[in-house]
């Protein structure tokens, strides 16, 4: 009844058992890596699951505001002859709710870099 089944995991589990094998054979274990890759290829001052300040969530909420902004403004731009004056008051109403999340996060200090 679930022959086919019992089947393909066999064979899905022997192909997965055969590439680890063969990345085992060829892998190159001598030379170990002298450095980490991230942080552009310098070498790293702290690992790189450390935690970040507070700050940068903030500073993180405003980019994805501004990066939603653009994700509706692409297409807005395309149509907004063809719609009219609402499309333009639409915009304008989106615009003030954004202009609100930016206000928020300017008083909570996510501008100040410092």
């Amino acid at each position: 009844m679930y022959s086919g089944a019992i089947v393909l995991v066999v064979v899905v589990l022997g192909l997965i058992g055969a590439l680890y094998a063969l990345q085992r054979l060829l892998a190159d274990a001598s030379t170990p890596l002298t450095s980490l890759p991230y942080q552009s290829g310098w070498e790293p001052r702290e690992h790189a699951l450390s935690r970040y300040h507070a700050r940068w969530y903030l500073a993180t909420l405003v980019f994805l505001a501004f990066d939603v902004e653009m994700l509706f403004m692409y297409p807005w731009a395309v149509v907004v002859g063809a719609l009219g004056v609402t499309a333009v008051v639409e915009m304008f109403v989106f615009l003030g709710a954004l202009f609100v999340a930016v206000a928020w996060a300017w008083r909570e200090g996510a501008l100040r870099w410092v």
